[in-house]
This record gives structure tokens, sequence and C-alpha cells, in this order.
């Protein structure tokens, strides 16, 4: 066995316990409210302390990970936050929620009989269980002194992109910042968060969320005056976050914005 292979066969077989090893640095955690549960994951800054204030971001998993093992939704993105290297750089509080089978973080009406998913976005509909409980426990932290409240950032891909897109409407002036992967929604509502900078991922070869939705999306922005980032990846399919994720400015953008003080 030659010193190539050794090494290959060595990281495949510690990759496993390096993400379990970074995914337990997520803390299990519910939501209550009423007679409603949202379970959710939560990661704070090593050697975290309540007189400090950080920046929280708020991660919207796609639509396969939902559940309730409070697990699943740390499939994607996780890793990303737990790093050694981005939690020294970019020390922040880092939340997965998780939807539950039964919900979705958008409200719109999703047909999968076909080849893709058919979207229809609702504008004048209240929001899902699942995003109103997101919203209220996104609102319970921001509450809090250790939060930075000019500096809290939305991700999401595929349903949480779409998600991403929602909630941005929903709480216009909480987000510093977003980056809505693979997702879509309402191009009538994006005139609520036209001056939130916001960076837009797409494959062009996406067969379950049509590009074409991010397309409408930031032609939507455009149109209102945004100036939205939009990386469309010519030979990428749904799984677009995987090469979302490994660009190079990716958090170091996300973390450059903050409100500016006369927002709340």
């Amino acid at each position: 066995m030659n010193n190539k292979f050794k090494l290959v066969s060595f990281l495949i077989l510690c990759f496993p316990m390096i993400m379990v090893a970074q995914q337990s640095l997520y803390q299990k955690d519910n939501f209550v409210k009423d007679s409603d549960t949202l379970r959710y994951r939560i990661m704070l800054p090593e050697n975290f302390s309540d007189n400090k204030a950080y920046p929280l971001v708020f991660f919207l998993h796609g639509a396969g990970e939902r559940g309730n093992d409070n697990e699943s939704q740390l499939i994607h993105g996780s890793d990303l936050f737990a790093s050694e290297e981005n939690r020294e750089n970019y020390p922040a509080i880092i939340i997965f929620p998780q939807c539950s089978k039964d919900s979705y973080w958008s409200n719109a009406s999703v047909d999968r009989s076909d080849n893709g998913v058919k979207l229809k976005f609702h504008t004048d509909k209240a929001p899902t269980k699942a995003m109103a409980l997101a919203m209220d426990l996104l609102r319970e932290y921001i509450s809090k002194p250790y939060v930075n409240k000019q500096q809290v950032y939305v991700v999401g891909l595929s349903m949480g992109g779409m998600g991403t897109f929602e909630i941005l409407s929903r709480m216009p002036d909480t987000f510093a910042a977003a980056i809505p992967i693979c997702g879509g929604g309402s191009t009538e509502l994006v005139k609520k968060y036209v001056n939130t900078p916001i960076w837009v991922f797409h494959g062009a070869q996406d067969n379950v969320v049509n590009p074409n939705h991010s397309l409408e999306m930031v032609k939507a922005l455009l149109a209102e005056g945004g100036s939205p980032r939009f990386t469309l990846y010519d030979n990428a399919n749904h799984n677009s976050w995987d090469r979302a994720f490994h660009e190079p400015d990716f958090l170091s953008w996300l973390f450059s914005h903050k409100l500016t003080e006369n927002k709340d």
C-alpha cells in the first residue's frame, strides 16, 4: 500500500469522526410556544461570555432534513461554521432550527408530482407554523443582551433558500445580510427588503428547484433598485450549496455587513 493510498484511506476514515465532533458543538434545545415545539441546535462561540455581544446566524435547512430528531438539520452547513478556523475568525452564535415533516419554511404551494418542484408563493397568507415558530425563536434570541442586533444574518438552502426570502419579507429590518441558496420566493415582496445585502446562489442545471426562481428574484431586486450579488454555477445541479460553502469569501462577505444604527 503506497503512502498516497494510506493518506486517502485515513482521511476517508477520519471524515465521519470529524463531522460528529463538529456537530457535537451544537447543543440541542427546544423552543416551546403554547402547545407547539420547534427543535433547534445552537453553537455558541468559544469562550462565550454573556457580557459580550456576538453576531447571530440563523440557518434554514432544506426539505430533506425536516423531522423531529433535532439532528438532520445539521447535515449541510453546520461544519462550515464549526471549523476551528472559522470559529476563531468569526465568533458567532449559530442557530439551526428544524422544520417538522408536516410543515414548510415558506408559505408556498409545492407540487412534486412531476420532475422538479412546481412552486407558487403566496404573498397574502400568514406564515406556516414552522416559520412562525422560527421567527419567535429568533426574536427571543435577538432580545438577549449577548446578541449584536446589528449583525443578525440568515442563510438557507433549497426549502431554506425559500424560507430565507420569506423571513426577509416578514422581518425586513432584522437582517444585516442574507444568503439564499437554490431557493426562490415572491417577487412582489422584494421591495420590503431591497436594501438588505443579498448573495444569491443557484446551479444552472438544477432539476429540483428551477434556477429561474433565483433569476426572477434577482431581476425583481434589481428592478426595485437593489444590488444583489448573484452566483450561477454553470455545471451545478441542486446541491449548489457545496460550491457555495467553498467560496473563499462566503463568510467574510456575510460578516462584513452590519445594520445601520437607524434600523431596529
